[in-house]
């Protein structure tokens, strides 16, 4: 309950502190989201609360919005597209859909790695694709790299969801750009082999079914490790308190991390209003709320993580520039379809 007073406290203090900048009152801002979190819409009102521009949501899946913004064209009354993982940044930069934004405000609060070279996009936020096993049927010193996990000793054992999703298609991106294609097919087929079940379910229900004895090591991302041990469900409490968190890769690239992230979209009919949203969602009160609300890791540098993370230790995490991951999707794609991961 700490953290949820923690939280509240920033989320008020965002509310009530009294801007100097001039108010816009009757300006509007159209944000087309993916995410879903209350940390997300307590922001919005908050930079409502200091500029007097109304944030307008639309929400639907990524895939559904970038359809959207397809099928508008011109007429789209979308300003920004908020949404998870650079594969789907990339779709929608390959789509034609944002439009290059340059501000010495996002530059400085966003290091460059996690943000499109040419400016359609901006990490807010990052997670890392982590290892959680079973604390007593796995050594901790038993786990090293994603690409140890192929090893004879994991077979049966390991868990993760299907190659449709986003995420794995992210990792397996950032194993063509660190190995080559062949290589990432190679890891793709052995993994495969040593899988606990067919691949399935979300990355809550890896961690329940490690928990459950199906597996002993899931591929999650780091979020939902900590969403799980504050979730009012005592059996998902339960669950996640049989994991312990692992980094992968350590010991030479780091561990792979993926963002969600926001473009100004290409017909914006509120562009200067879209690109104060999106620093004011960068800046460090904002990215506070983001951090501790969904245990991301904040992009801004000056802005810790929160406890829970930071208890977790820090780690290095892969250096790559996020867009790769997007610049490799089709080829990601196309190794699981050949290797049989559905």
């Amino acid at each position: 309950m700490k953290n949820y007073r923690n939280i509240f406290a920033l989320v008020s203090l965002l509310s009530i502190v009294s801007f100097s900048c001039t108010r816009n009152e009757g300006e509007e801002v159209n944000v087309y989201t993916h995410r879903h979190y209350d940390a997300d819409q307590q922001l919005f009102d908050a930079f409502t609360e200091e500029t007097g521009i109304k944030v307008n949501v639309v929400s639907a899946s990524a895939d559904e919005l970038i359809q959207k913004l397809e099928l508008e064209g011109a007429g789209s009354p979308a300003d920004v597209l908020f949404t998870v993982d650079a594969g789907r940044l990339h779709r929608a930069k390959e789509k034609n859909l944002l439009q290059p934004v340059t501000s010495e405000i996002l530059e400085t609060n966003i290091p460059s790695k996690f943000r499109s070279p040419e400016g359609l996009w901006f990490g807010l936020t990052y997670r890392a694709r982590i290892l959680a096993y079973h604390k007593e049927r796995v050594n901790r010193d038993e786990l090293d790299s994603y690409e140890s996990l192929t090893n004879e000793m994991w077979k049966g054992r390991v868990l993760t969801r299907s190659s449709e999703n986003i995420y794995n298609q992210s990792l397996l991106a950032s194993l063509i750009v660190a190995h080559g294609e062949e290589a990432a097919e190679e890891w793709a087929a052995g993994l495969l082999e040593n899988m606990a079940r067919d691949p399935k379910g979300s990355d809550r229900d890896q961690v329940k079914a490690v928990a459950s004895g199906e597996g002993d090591v899931a591929i999650v991302n780091s979020y939902y490790i900590g969403i799980m041990l504050n979730d009012p469900n005592e059996e998902t409490v339960k669950a996640a308190r049989q994991v312990e968190v692992f980094f992968p890769n350590q010991n030479d690239r780091g561990t792979h991390i993926n963002v969600s992230g926001i473009g100004v979209t290409r017909h914006a009919p509120n562009r200067d209003n879209a690109i104060r949203l999106i620093e004011f969602l960068s800046e460090e009160k904002s990215q506070e709320v983001l951090a501790n609300v969904n245990y991301e890791y904040p992009v801004n540098p000056r802005v810790a993580p929160s406890e829970l993370l930071q208890s977790w230790g820090e780690f290095k995490a892969d250096d790559i520039n996020l867009s790769l991951l997007g610049e490799n999707n089709s080829e990601a794609v196309m190794i699981f379809d050949k290797v049989g991961w559905n």
